[in-house]
């Protein structure tokens, strides 16, 4: 599925570094599916994710 992303590609997505994105599934700030021992992420839902942070900056600010 070309919309699943693995954590090297979302890491490159966010520009952040993959212990980053590990460090968010155990705070449960992202949520991922775990297929076959690799997380994978839907590129939609990070997105849907991104406006909502995006929005709770601006709201705190």
């Amino acid at each position: 599925m070309k919309n699943l992303l693995d954590v090297d590609d979302l890491a490159k997505y966010l520009k952040l570094q993959k212990q980053t994105i590990y460090n968010w599934l155990n705070q449960r700030k992202i949520s991922g599916i775990k297929i076959g021992g690799v997380w994978r992420f839907d590129k939609k839902e990070v997105d849907k994710w991104l406006r909502s942070q995006a929005i709770k900056a601006s709201k705190s600010g």
